[in-house]
């Protein structure tokens, strides 16, 4: 099988790149910079091939799988997803975007025709989550409601930090009643119970709020993360100020200097998920999981999927609708708890 990953020259592609290595992988190293990708391809050994994205029909011809690591998925998806249709081509990505989620979900129908899985979020945004999404379902099939948290450690890359910046203007999301609904940022907190200790925890837009209802059914999903409670209150004030186009050029231009957490700093950080369903009658489930850090979880998770895409029916899906709710327990370093009744 040839596979490629599509932007190299960012920080989450390099690490898949150099762990598809480690693991006797020979992947196509893609993106739109010769002089980003090509020393990288030569230092692997790697076959290379440089393309815009309005061009990639044309060179994933050969091409089974792409593993497109170059965001913003806002920008960057549906060109590639166009070319994965035409080419016959699976596609897998890394976004963590609300409206990416749904935009690929949108076109399950002309995947199914063309024969190609599409599966978006297949990194630490949204498998965890989705896969501990997932179990709480089963275990409590009657669900209305659900809420999933997580926290990171180790920092951002530039990547991650220009798509925060684009989101930082629109306030907050939830799914109510089925519908994706905008709330105010923060609009709920709770206690989160992680495996290493309870946190308290805030409302926040995560793609959860569209692929958790997709593999569960739930109505009702919310996301959280730690968040102080003042900048709830300020994000509203601060909202017409970030939605400009010079607060958001800045933004970009600030979030581009942002190296990401090098290897000792992912190696003594993790992250911790925690999820909550409840019924109409009050039952309660919870589940918990540990794993290493955010973006070496991405980099396994998307290596691991490569190999399992082409034996998921075509169409478009979330991480555990392909490879079920089990899946993440397949990662390296990966701990779930539960899920158990509570009170």
């Amino acid at each position: 099988m040839r596979w490629m990953v599509y932007g190299v020259s960012g920080f989450t592609g390099e690490l898949v790149a150099r762990l598809a290595v480690e693991r006797g992988e020979r992947p196509v190293l893609a993106g739109r910079s010769a002089e980003k990708v090509g020393p990288l391809a030569r230092e692997l050994g790697l076959e290379h091939r440089v393309f815009a994205l309005g061009d990639a029909a044309g060179a994933l011809g050969d091409v089974d799988v792409v593993a497109h690591c170059a965001g913003p998925f806002s920008a960057t998806s549906r060109p590639m997803v166009d070319a994965c249709l035409a080419t016959g081509t699976h596609y897998l990505d890394i976004t963590g975007e609300i409206d990416v989620f749904e935009a690929v979900a949108a076109r399950d129908r002309e995947a199914r025709d063309a024969g190609v899985v599409l599966l978006p979020g297949i990194g630490f945004d949204v498998v965890p989550t989705d896969c501990v999404a997932a179990m709480l379902k089963r275990a409590l099939p009657t669900a209305t409601h659900l809420d999933l948290a997580f926290v990171t450690g180790g920092g951002a890359s530039a990547g991650t930090a220009r798509t925060a910046v684009e989101g930082s203007a629109f306030g907050g999301r939830a799914r109510v009643d089925g519908v994706i609904r905008t709330v105010p940022l923060a609009h709920r907190r709770r206690v989160a119970h992680f495996r290493d200790r309870p946190r308290a925890v805030g409302a926040i837009p995560w793609g959860d709020v569209s692929t958790a209802h997709r593999s569960t059914g739930i109505p009702n999903v919310t996301t959280f993360t730690p968040l102080p409670a003042l900048l709830g209150r300020l994000q509203p004030l601060a909202a017409p100020l970030l939605r400009t186009p010079w607060a958001q050029r800045v933004g970009r231009d600030l979030a581009g200097r942002v190296a990401g957490p090098d290897e000792r700093t992912r190696r003594t950080t993790g992250c911790e998920v925690f999820g909550e369903v409840w019924d109409a009658d009050g039952n309660r489930f919870r589940a918990a999981l540990s794993g290493p850090n955010a973006y070496d979880l991405t980099a396994d998770s998307v290596v691991e999927a490569v190999h399992r895409l082409p034996a998921v029916p075509p169409g478009a899906h979330t991480p555990s609708s392909a490879f079920g709710s089990d899946y993440v327990r397949a990662l390296d370093g990966v701990v779930v708890s539960g899920p158990t009744a509570a009170r």
